[in-house]
């Protein structure tokens, strides 16, 4: 990736992809927001395979808009892209079979920049141990207070963002918030639990 392109906003990155169709551009806008994205979608439907596959469709979705000029710099692109993933995770859940992957109508090559990469097999092994302790609690959690806590932890929205997404007041996505955690802490005491 081009070291300029680290600088950009987001809007930034988005207009030099629409103008030149920059493949650094559009590599630097899914480096940014990967992990986000990506831990949230596999979070909610519980099974990595599905997830990459939404994954890859999410940000196929978001390089075929820009690059029909259907953008609109209407906020932060995070929420923008979490609501693609929401709506192709809720897709994913009405079909109740495996999402089809999305090919690109240009055929460039987008694969290669969406791998979630690990540094080492020993922090990837960490991660898929903390991520399953973290999953298995939070599926203890009412759906709502679930939703609000991975959409403020892993994709780094704020409660304006949650509450505009989720449809309800921001008032309610804080408590839905304040209610999780205090579940969370709950379920942690009374089983004894560490993570690890």
């Amino acid at each position: 990736m081009t070291k300029q392109f680290k600088v950009f906003s987001d809007q930034e990155l988005i207009q030099a992809f629409q103008d030149t169709q920059s493949e650094p551009a559009i590599a630097e806008l899914i480096s940014r927001y990967k992990k986000n994205i990506y831990t949230t979608i596999v979070l909610k439907v519980k099974d990595r395979h599905v997830a990459e596959d939404l994954f890859q469709e999410t940000f196929i979705k978001i390089v075929n808009t820009i690059l029909a000029g259907r953008y609109a710099d209407q906020g932060k692109f995070l929420p923008w892209a979490v609501r693609i993933a929401n709506n192709l995770c809720i897709d994913y859940f009405r079909k109740n079979k495996s999402a089809s992957k999305v090919i690109s109508k240009d055929n460039f090559e987008w694969f290669e920049y969406l791998s979630v990469d690990y540094n080492n097999a020993e922090s990837h092994m960490e991660y898929n141990q903390m991520s399953n302790q973290v999953q298995h609690l939070l599926d203890r959690l009412p759906e709502e207070q679930r939703d609000v806590i991975l959409l403020r932890v892993y994709a780094d929205l704020s409660f304006k963002e949650i509450a505009n997404l989720t449809n309800v007041g921001i008032n309610t996505a804080l408590g839905r918030m304040r209610y999780g955690l205090s579940n969370l802490r709950k379920i942690i005491e009374e089983h004894n639990l560490a993570l690890r």
